[in-house]
């Protein structure tokens, strides 16, 4: 009996200690699509959630509560050929706050350039040192980003090192035919989110991307005031990289993953703040003014 309850704390323990980094959850659904045989959509998420959930991203070690928890959603719009695709696939990540129930989204993208070539019940391989496919190079892809995006927030510029790996995979896809890995195609791509946030004449982005979360959204358990006021100070790094570049990739990302967020955050605050904060807020994102108003709405002026 007690060689078995070892043998069950060992297997415990040592599960703990080697966890993967992700917990992702995996849709991928083609049901718009008439007279395709919609096993294949289940046959590849499957295979996509193994391939995410079960390899090893860093050489860091995570325990079962540690993990990153992301969401990947693949629509499949058109079949091109027997083991062809194209549709889009919307990449999320979430962030527990520190002494709170909340998660914060860090990330919502949507890419519309998924086109992948997929054959049924083939294994998912990915080496670093040379391109494995679209599908693989597209799923690694966004496992590094969320990675890069997820320290990050906790250290400054401290997802560098994973950025760096989602920008070898964009160089080694520049002779595939499919888009989403050159820089000419559109300014909002694979290409174009890597290079902005690698670029040092944005590196305020990355500044306030670990401000925003670490010195504001994790202290307002306990100091709201001061975490409130953090949040607004790093808005302000934002602003110096809207003002350097307005159309960047990178600065709409944050407003898709943050405009609620910050609604939220500013609903009570000083008239001051408030003023400061909707200033900052219309200037950089116009197009998300109307769902501002209400700070000043909850606020009663």
């Amino acid at each position: 009996m007690n060689k078995i309850i070892v043998l069950i704390l060992f297997f415990v323990i040592g599960n703990v200690a080697v966890a993967q980094e992700l917990r992702c959850s995996v849709s991928v659904s083609g049901q718009g699509l008439k007279g395709v045989n919609q096993n294949v959509f289940r046959t590849m998420q499957k295979d996509i959630y193994e391939f995410v959930n079960n390899r090893k991203w860093t050489n860091h070690t995570y325990t079962y509560d540690e993990r990153i928890e992301c969401n990947i959603y693949i629509r499949i719009t058109e079949q091109l050929g027997v083991d062809e695709f194209k549709g889009s696939v919307q990449v999320q990540l979430k962030r527990p706050i520190f002494n709170s129930s909340y998660k914060s989204t860090v990330l919502n993208i949507k890419d519309k350039d998924f086109h992948v070539k997929y054959v049924e019940f083939q294994p998912l391989n990915f080496d670093e040192n040379s391109s494995k496919g679209s599908l693989v190079n597209i799923i690694a892809y966004y496992a590094y980003v969320i990675l890069g995006f997820d320290y990050d927030t906790y250290s400054p510029e401290g997802g560098t090192e994973y950025f760096q790996k989602a920008q070898a995979i964009v160089n080694r896809s520049q002779s595939s035919i499919e888009q989403g890995w050159k820089s000419f195609e559109n300014e909002r791509n694979r290409y174009w989110l890597v290079e902005n946030i690698l670029n040092k004449s944005y590196r305020s982005y990355r500044e306030c991307i670990y401000k925003y979360h670490r010195t504001g959204l994790d202290l307002m358990a306990e100091k709201t005031e001061e975490g409130r006021a953090n949040i607004a100070e790093s808005l302000r790094l934002m602003q110096r990289v809207f003002r350097t570049r307005s159309n960047l990739y990178i600065t709409r990302m944050f407003f898709d993953a943050k405009t609620d967020e910050l609604v939220q955050i500013f609903s009570r605050s000083f008239p001051d703040e408030v003023n400061r904060v909707l200033a900052v807020l219309n200037e950089i994102d116009p197009s998300n003014s109307t769902k501002y108003e209400k700070i000043k709405e909850s606020n009663g002026f």
